[in-house]
């Protein structure tokens, strides 16, 4: 009896199941990936994917302020860039644009320009000596002291008692 428990379970389940949390199927007409940001440039690049079979209308923000609109081609992939200031951050929002209603939040995700500041960016700062060189004096000095301390016992042994 308890065997067969399993058994009916599987014939009478659905054939397929899900994990959670259900996957979120709201429509969009296209999808939004923002990169990290480009030292170089200051910028980062949004990439949209038209999901559909017709032009979708689009307007990327970057703290509420317009930076790219326009369209999206059937099925085709575009890509913006968005500026983002040194040291700061940028909230950067994709809003599907319809003529008769609200403009619609498609995605929407925090950029941070963590780029070194300064004039020379291609020169790495002065971080230390090399790590190569420290073990090579770590282990030079390791060995003085085991040598001093072997000199020492082998003074010291074996001597004889009276």
């Amino acid at each position: 009896m308890l065997a067969a428990l399993p058994v009916c379970a599987t014939l009478f389940l659905p054939k397929s199941a899900e994990a959670w949390p259900w996957p979120d199927d709201h429509g969009d007409p296209f999808t939004m990936t923002v990169d990290d940001v480009h030292c170089r440039s200051g910028r980062a690049s949004v990439t949209l994917h038209n999901l559909t079979q017709q032009l979708a209308p689009f307007d990327v923000q970057a703290d509420g302020v317009s930076v790219a609109t326009g369209s999206i081609p059937a099925r085709k992939t575009i890509v913006r860039h968005v500026p983002v200031g040194k040291g700061s951050t940028a909230e950067v929002e994709a809003y599907s644009v319809a003529e008769k209603q609200r403009n619609t939040l498609i995605h929407s995700t925090r950029v941070k320009n963590d780029c070194p500041w300064g004039h020379h960016l291609r020169n790495l700062p002065f971080t230390g000596p090399p790590a190569d060189l420290m073990a090579k004096l770590a282990t030079a000095g390791g060995l003085i002291v085991m040598g001093g301390i072997l000199w020492w016992y082998g003074s010291i042994w074996p001597r004889s008692h009276p």
